[in-house]
């Protein structure tokens, strides 16, 4: 399963990079394979720990603000395994070579 998924505060001015980076570090302790980008960070895993690292992602920004903005898109399919490097690999292979 893939989720992609962005977190933020609200309410706390332009830069969100300081709580965003929090969130980040949850991301990187769970040990799932990741890819962190400029508006979300995809994360692959099972259902229940995709869910609960995001559950800690939002309890650790809450603890700094009063509302916290999360969108979450998922991908489940049924039997497929290292489709975080295989869906970018699989689209470079048609392209002939690494993505832009």
């Amino acid at each position: 399963m893939l989720i992609d998924f962005s977190i933020m505060p609200v309410g706390k001015g332009e830069s969100l990079s300081r709580d965003v980076a929090e969130a980040v570090e949850l991301v990187v302790e769970s040990g799932l394979p990741y890819r962190f980008g400029p508006m979300s960070t995809a994360v692959e895993g099972e259902w229940d720990e995709l869910m609960g690292l995001v559950k800690r992602c939002r309890d650790k920004m809450l603890a700094n603000c009063n509302r916290v903005y999360i969108t979450i898109k998922i991908d489940d399919r049924k039997g497929a395994e290292a489709r975080l490097a295989g869906k970018i690999k699989s689209v470079e292979e048609k392209l002939g070579g690494s993505a832009p």
